[in-house]
Formats: structure tokens, sequence, C-alpha cells
């Protein structure tokens, strides 16, 4: 005999970080785990310490960590918990998140810029991850910018069908708010049997988060009109594309995002606008001042979606097979 066989049976464990804690529990609960005991805290010129108060030696590691504000100190947080998982001898290390912090600084617009969005790649690999899992990215080619599996899952499903068991789809019409996004609002079509419309606009390169709508393209006068994006920042665009839906005679007009940063001013343009629902999942926590306003915002789990997810790449099973259907 040359070597020594063992008959322990592969062991999840799952971590999260201090960003978005309700959702790492939901997910948690959903897998039927706890989340492991986490000390993490930082000192007082900012640096951040994690230690875990279980082993993780010979264990599958799942770790969840939106980026959500503050961005940066998040990002670090999750390096530095992937690090010290790696240190501690972990069987393979699976980074989940649903919000993927730089996404959308993905390419060179012009000369002397970064692609942050690979930087972000590239350090986790660095750190220690085996493997990403994340929501909706703003651009698919993101997938690309990771050495290794990457899981890229959709929340399509879940908004999709919660529009659809509101709103008579005799009526519905299905917005794409700008040229970048006609590919995800034709699977909508597709999903909810509607036509689609495109909000044209240009954006000012010189002016962060400043645009300027033309045109909409499409039939929305009389109709119900469900904007699709990927996320709303600070709800300029979003909502500058709902005034021209009304200004062409729509009935009405819901907004539903992946992701809701809501930075900025974005809370008081979603209270204002003449939208009559917004609709996000929780990839990121609702910020204090609009969880009041609950009534004009709705909020669904994707929760389910990534437990699923984490379930399939756990037993060896196919993350695609949860969104054949499509």
């Amino acid at each position: 005999m040359t070597g020594i066989k063992t008959t322990g049976e592969k062991k999840l464990m799952f971590f999260s970080g201090r960003a978005h804690p309700e959702l790492a529990e939901e997910v948690a609960q959903q897998l039927g785990v706890g989340v492991v005991p986490t000390k993490a805290f930082d000192f007082a010129n900012g640096e951040i310490y994690v230690r875990y108060q279980e082993s993780a030696r010979g264990a599958d590691c799942f770790l969840i960590q939106s980026h959500t504000a503050p961005i940066n100190k998040w990002i670090m947080e999750q390096l530095i918990m992937i690090d010290a998982l790696k240190r501690a001898s972990a069987r393979s290390i699976t980074v989940i998140v649903p919000f993927y912090g730089y996404a959308r600084q993905d390419k060179k617009h012009r000369g002397r810029e970064p692609i942050s969005a690979r930087l972000i790649a590239d350090m986790m690999k660095t750190a220690g991850a085996d493997r990403l899992l994340t929501v909706d990215l703003h651009t698919d080619q993101i997938q690309g910018f990771f050495d290794g599996p990457v899981d890229h899952l959709f929340a399509l499903p879940l908004l999709a069908d919660y529009v659809g068991r509101k709103v008579d789809r005799a009526k519905l019409t299905v917005v794409s708010p700008d040229a970048g996004r006609v590919r995800v609002a034709d699977r909508w079509c597709d999903r909810l049997g509607a036509p689609l419309a495109i909000v044209h606009k240009r954006r000012d390169k010189d002016v962060a988060n400043q645009v300027t709508v033309h045109e909409v393209v499409g039939e929305v006068k009389g109709r119900v009109c469900v904007l699709v994006d990927d996320m709303i920042d600070t709800g300029g665009t979003i909502c500058a594309a709902a005034d021209a839906l009304f200004a062409h005679g729509a009935e009405d007009v819901i907004v539903t995002a992946t992701h809701g940063v809501l930075s900025g001013p974005a809370a008081d343009r979603l209270k204002n606008s003449r939208v009559s629902e917004f609709v996000f999942t929780n990839t990121l926590p609702t910020p204090g001042e609009l969880s009041a306003d609950l009534d004009k915002i709705s909020v669904l789990s994707i929760a389910p979606t990534i437990a699923s997810a984490v379930r399939e790449v756990f037993e060896d099973g196919s993350v695609t097979s949860l969104f054949d259907e499509q």
C-alpha cells in the first residue's frame, strides 16, 4: 500500500461578511445550515480583523458578501476573509457576490481609464477564491475576467413572475431603458408574452449619472409599461425613462431591477416619481430612508435562488439547470 484512504464525507460551511447579514441568514436558512461564527472588527485606523470560530480544514467553504456602501470596505473585508479561509486549509472557496462591485467599469471608454471590474476579479483570485457565484452582472463578459468557474445567476424568473401575477398581460409592454438592456428585455417578452419598447437615451460621458432621454421606440400609449434594468443607482436614468413613457401616453409604469443601489438623490427621486411600484431583489440592503415607503417599493428575496445554486455546486450538480426554462 502506497497511500492512505479516507472515508470522510464532504462538508459544506457557510460564511458571511458584515455587509448584508440579513441575506446571509436567509440563504443559510434555505440551506439548512448555520452561518459560521466569525469574529470581525475594525481597528482604530480602519484596518479589518477577521477570525473564524470554527475549523474550516478540508471543508467546501461558501463565503457571501454583497458589495454595498461603503463598497471599498466590504470588498476589502471579503478579500481578507478569503485569505483567512485559504490559510485555514479550506478544501475549496466559493465566493458569493450577490452584487458585484465596480461592474460598470468593465471596459475602457477612453484612454488612461482602468478596467476595475477585472481588477476585482484578479484580487479575489489572488486572495484564494476558487469559484465565483454572482447575480445579474452588469455585462456578461465580466464572467471572463475571473480565472476559474463562474456561476451567473438570474433574477429574471423571480421578477418577471411577480409582475406577471400583478398585471393584466394583455395590456403589458416590456421596456428597455436603453439599447444595452434590449437582450434582457427580450427575454422578459418571451416569458410574459408581451411586446417590446425601447427608450433611447444619450449619456454625457463627462458628467456621471447625467442622462438625456430622447424618444421612445415602440407602442406604449394606454399600456402598462414595465421598465427592466439590472441596477438603479441614483435613479436619474430610470425616472427620466419613466417620464418619457408617461409623456408618450403610458397608462402606468412599473420599474424592476435586480440591484437597488439607491445612492445619493435616489430616495427623493423614487418618492417623487409617478412610477406606481419599484421592484427589487434583496441582493443589497434597502437604505433606511426608503424602508418606510414599502407601499411603493417591493423587495423580493433572492435567497432561494442563491441557496439552490450553492447546493448544486456542493453536490456537483448543474447550476445551469436552474434556468433551463428560460
